[in-house]
């Protein structure tokens, strides 16, 4: 069996900043795993090394489920996104170097493809609704089965998920927090007539998608999906913060449109309610963010029993070893719904070299072992972390809020 002989963390910031784990074996077979949360990176970083790669060493590398156990039960401070990001580092460098052992792809030890693709979706997104819908038709073009579309909002400097370039939107954007100000009332007045052209000029063969991002009050997001509900959403996006997971049940009895929550969960527990009450329709946890693929697969067993889908996030903030990782989950799990794709720039893809692909509005994981993603360590050093924050909100009046 393959011995854990060295663990060592890597930052990059190829564009952005990246946190990678490497896990070599006496065998001469590695494993990487990504650990980046996005703005407070290297919290996790300390956490890898001061507090995990200690217990690594000389560790038999098979034993994922044992490890993963020891690092979440031996912490006894369980959970929490700096935790869990370090874990699932873990747990990913560990699936990928099995893999590269049994000289398979990692999907194939989850039980094989039970798809021949992962719909993904594209983020479409302008500073008005005109320059919006050109962006969708832009992505449909390119064959994207699904589209999240985000416009600005008349009266606000600056929207979330808007960005200066069709492709890439990076939030964190700067050394300290950019300090963004919103309006719910000007937001709410805007979505409507964005859903209305974009059906308009895309047509009904499209799935729509849209974030609100956890600004709305409950009752908010319940007038917003009714409002929604002629135009047939996908879903609609972290309608509400979801600490308190029983507000759902408010938004469910004023809205039949689908509701997707999950990015920021860390573990089973933070979805437990809102999956056994079926009070949203898509988990979105990820592999980075709550635990590994070996945690993951769990939270959504959970939620096959209540037909609760994935749709884990996708956003440039995890890196190509998560994305790759995300789409062996992707193609194996039974209830997939879709997984979001936002593609890294040329320079975080010649960091990390990988096999998966897209097509069709489809992304394949690739047939080679492992993850099928390196890291090419000389280049990543060429680039060195930059600090970077993502911005706060703050409403007309100064009030802090949701950002």
């Amino acid at each position: 069996m393959p011995k854990i002989t060295s663990a060592r963390v890597i930052v990059t910031c190829p564009g952005r900043n990246f946190v990678t784990l490497k896990i070599e074996t006496d065998a001469g077979v590695y494993g990487l795993g990504d650990a980046t949360l996005n703005g407070r990176e290297l919290a996790v970083v300390s956490y890898l090394e001061d507090h995990v790669v200690p217990c690594l060493i000389g560790r038999d590398a098979h034993r994922i489920e044992d490890i993963w156990q020891y690092l979440y039960k031996g912490a006894y401070w369980r959970r929490g996104p700096v935790t869990m990001s370090a874990i699932a580092a873990v747990d990913t460098a560990l699936w990928d170097i099995k893999g590269k052992v049994a000289n398979l792809p990692v999907y194939q030890l989850l039980g094989g493809a039970s798809r021949e693709g992962a719909m993904v979706y594209g983020h479409a997104n302008g500073k008005d609704i005109a320059e919006t819908i050109d962006n969708a038709l832009h992505y449909k073009e390119q064959g994207y089965k699904a589209i999240r579309i985000q416009s600005g909002v008349p009266g606000l400097a600056s929207t979330y998920g808007v960005s200066k370039d069709r492709y890439f939107y990076e939030p964190a954007d700067a050394d300290l927090p950019t300090e963004n100000v919103w309006s719910t009332e000007k937001y709410m007045r805007s979505v409507v007539p964005l859903f209305e052209a974009a059906r308009e000029a895309l047509g009904w063969d499209v799935h729509l998608l849209h974030d609100t991002h956890h600004r709305l009050t409950p009752i908010e997001a319940g007038r917003l999906g009714k409002d929604l509900e002629p135009y047939r959403p996908f879903w609609l996006e972290d309608a509400t913060p979801a600490e308190n997971q029983d507000a759902f049940r408010l938004i469910r009895q004023h809205t039949t449109t689908p509701l997707a929550v999950g990015e920021i969960f860390n573990s089973i527990w933070d979805a437990k309610g809102l999956i056994e009450n079926q009070l949203i329709d898509y988990i979105r946890a990820t592999v980075v963010h709550a635990g590994g693929i070996t945690h993951l697969r769990r939270i959504a067993a959970l939620a096959d029993l209540y037909q609760v889908r994935t749709g884990c996030h996708g956003a440039t903030d995890l890196s190509p070893v998560c994305m790759a990782a995300a789409l062996h989950f992707d193609i194996s799990v039974p209830n997939f719904g879709v997984q979001e794709y936002m593609r890294h720039t040329a320079e975080t893809d010649a960091v990390f070299p990988h096999a998966y692909s897209f097509s069709d509005g489809l992304m394949h994981p690739g047939d080679k072992p492992g993850l099928g993603v390196d890291l090419d360590e000389v280049l990543a050093a060429q680039y060195p972390y930059k600090r970077a924050f993502l911005p706060v909100n703050r409403l007309e009046d100064g009030t802090l809020f949701n950002w």
